[in-house]
């Protein structure tokens, strides 16, 4: 059973999102504790119950329940170092962060000042208790000016929001299945433009996903965009990986697609761009 799309309303109240919520830093972005969001969700506050059925079968990955998104991933450092060493311009640029998870990728594109960042992950939960309270704090913290210099840790509680951060009207939240959300987007009576850059990491580790995920890339991708997807080279135990889906993506030929880079600390990961063909 799949999961329908739904976007997620910015609620008014931006303190009581963030209520409780135990704040960490990584690559200078605030995040929070995903333990401690766990810890609430055991407690009844999780409508779809992945983090009661992950604990109980063991397991970060429970296909078309529960897709990973608890957990922060290592290829999405991968991608966020890539994009900042290789220079890929963000600014003015609308993005999506799909499979966003934590949504560091999105955050950090808008940081480097993004026209638009549009964030998906397939659980719902994932997008209220992490998703958004992450933008949240991040957006509400460059509207006070904090200096993540300081080598003070993030307070529990984010200083207090008197209005909309300017960088949170530019965002939007969506959870779902890619297809479904694909056809949200694409029918919305909202206004829509195609994205100059689709982020996506550790999206790949299914075979059986590779024709939604290539269908939603083809069809929200601007005609000049690029996308960047961060993977691990061979998943174990699931199957998919890096050179599989770059076979499956030639087999396609829609897109042209490159290891950009690799990364051979642990196991061996890759960053692939991929663009439409003669664009």
């Amino acid at each position: 059973c799949l999961k329908a799309a739904k976007e997620h309303d910015i609620p008014e109240d931006l303190n009581k999102l963030l209520e409780d919520k135990v704040l960490e830093t990584v690559s200078d972005l605030y995040y929070v504790k995903m333990s401690a969001v766990e810890m609430t969700c055991l407690n009844g506050a999780d409508e779809e119950g992945i983090v009661s059925k992950s604990v109980s079968s063991h397991s970060d990955l429970i296909p078309g329940v529960y897709e990973g998104g608890l957990k922060i991933w290592e290829c999405t450092f991968d991608l966020m170092d890539y994009l900042s060493e290789a220079e890929i311009q963000v600014a003015g640029k609308t993005i999506l962060d799909l499979g966003c998870g934590a949504g560091l990728l999105g955050i950090a594109a808008l940081r480097g000042k993004a026209e638009k960042v549009h964030f998906q992950d397939y659980n719902s939960t994932v997008i209220d208790k992490i998703t958004l309270p992450n933008a949240v704090a991040n957006c509400m913290s460059e509207c006070h000016g904090d200096d993540r210099k300081t080598s003070k840790p993030p307070s529990k509680r984010p200083k207090a929001a008197e209005c909309l951060p300017d960088a949170l009207t530019k965002c939007r939240f969506f959870s779902g299945e890619w297809s479904a959300v694909t056809q949200l987007l694409l029918s919305s009576s909202k206004p829509f433009s195609k994205y100059d850059l689709i982020l996506t990491s550790e999206t790949i580790y299914n075979p059986d996903y590779y024709s939604a995920l290539h269908d939603t890339l083809s069809q929200l991708l601007d005609t000049n965009g690029r996308v960047y997807l961060a993977s691990k080279v061979h998943y174990f135990g699931v199957g998919g990986g890096i050179y599989l889906f770059e076979k499956f993506v030639e087999e396609r030929n829609v897109f042209r697609s490159s290891v950009v880079k690799t990364i051979d600390k642990g196991l061996q990961r890759c960053i692939l761009e991929m663009a439409f063909k003669g664009s």
